[in-house]
């Protein structure tokens, strides 16, 4: 972290990147910089946004419109869903779309979730049918993230029109759509002149159709955009959200679909689902799911010969990915010990029908991203 003087004023400047942060003492570093040397005032705290952003909220919705919230079961979605909730409290509806691409049981532990222990009001949508025809074909990435944020958005308006026909003697509307998007989700999904371009379409970001983008129909708000992940995980502790939910590891919007490499259909979408499963519960069992920032099994579309008792397989191949990380935005691989992996590797093959072997992702962020699509 280079100190520069600059004249003819005396100034300090300072060079910080990411990577910086992940030095032993990086943020002290910036902290002793900030605060000793250009002598920054620490007057922000969770407290603090939670009453401003609030404040935001209700003056940018105003007393009467009321707000769809898209929610996935993954930590953003469900801050931001209490956030609203505690805004402008019934006027917020959260939507739940299963697009056929859920972790298993998902859609039943959300309800409990945000339903009964959030008091949320929340309606659980079976679009899985439109996702996976939608999907049929579809292998590039972008197209798939595009695919899944235009069906989002169909399902969305469609709830939207069936609220405001629950309220339509009140004379409200649904006029705004809530996203858990983060600061990470906004810069990947950037691209600037020059040599910087757009690493992949968030669905919650560029992935949306236009005529959310540019403000007609139901309009956008974003309460997280400007918060990494840890500050998110401080503000669900803020709002009263259980640790548990608080600390659970990142689910994407697109779901599974962005898991399975090549095309998506149900078939391989429940071999990803249900390797994920086993390695989640083996990670759990062992200890390690509070040690982990994000952790999933992906499917690889190449085959590999194996052997099944006396019989030669011919099957697809499965990825596990788990990486440690303080911001999202850069990540390592997790060490895992080598018996771990390799007992992991016994059940998804012995017990998943369709995966040849397994292997595991051991590269960075960067040059790779955690999610595989």
């Amino acid at each position: 972290m280079p100190l520069l003087p600059t004249r003819p004023s005396p100034s300090t400047r300072s060079s910080f990147t990411q990577k910086s942060l992940s030095l032993p003492d990086g943020t002290h570093l910036l902290k002793n910089f900030a605060v000793d040397i250009c002598g920054a005032a620490q007057n922000w705290t969770m407290a603090k946004f939670v009453d401003q952003e609030i404040t935001r909220i209700r003056k940018l919705v105003g007393e009467t419109d009321h707000v769809l919230g898209a929610v996935s079961g993954g930590v953003d979605s469900t801050v931001a869903s209490k956030l609203m909730k505690e805004a402008i409290g019934d006027r917020f509806h959260a939507v739940l779309v299963n697009n056929g691409c859920m972790r298993l049981n998902e859609c039943e532990q959300v309800h409990e979730t945000l339903g009964k222990h959030l008091g949320i009001n929340l309606t659980v949508v079976d679009a899985s049918k439109q996702f996976l025809d939608a999907l049929k074909g579809v292998t590039d990435p972008e197209r798939k993230r595009k695919i899944i944020g235009g069906k989002f958005i169909d399902v969305f308006e469609a709830e939207a029109l069936k609220i405001e026909a629950g309220v339509k003697h009140t004379g409200a509307k649904v006029k705004w759509f809530l996203q858990g998007t983060l600061y990470p989700d906004v810069i990947e999904s950037l691209s600037f002149k020059g040599p910087s371009a757009t690493i992949k379409t968030h669905h919650n970001v560029g992935g949306l159709p236009k005529r959310m983008q540019e403000g007609a129909g139901l309009k956008l708000i974003e309460p997280l955009r400007e918060l990494f992940k840890d500050e998110v995980r401080q503000l669900g502790r803020e709002l009263g959200i259980h640790n548990d939910l608080v600390m659970r590891h990142p689910f994407p919007g697109p779901g599974i679909a962005i898991r399975v490499l090549g095309e998506v259909t149900p078939e391989r979408v429940e071999i990803a689902r249900r390797a994920d499963h086993i390695f989640i519960s083996m990670i759990r069992e062992a200890g390690l799911y509070d040690k982990i920032a994000q952790a999933y099994a992906a499917l690889d579309p190449t085959k590999a010969v194996g052997v099944m008792g006396d019989k030669r397989v011919h099957a697809e191949m499965i990825v596990l990915r788990a990486v440690e990380t303080s911001d999202f935005m850069t990540c390592t691989a997790y060490p895992f010990p080598h018996e771990f992996l390799s007992r992991v590797s016994t059940r998804i093959i012995n017990e998943v029908h369709g995966v040849s072997r397994v292997l595991y992702d051991i590269s960075s962020k960067p040059p790779a991203t955690i999610e595989m699509e």
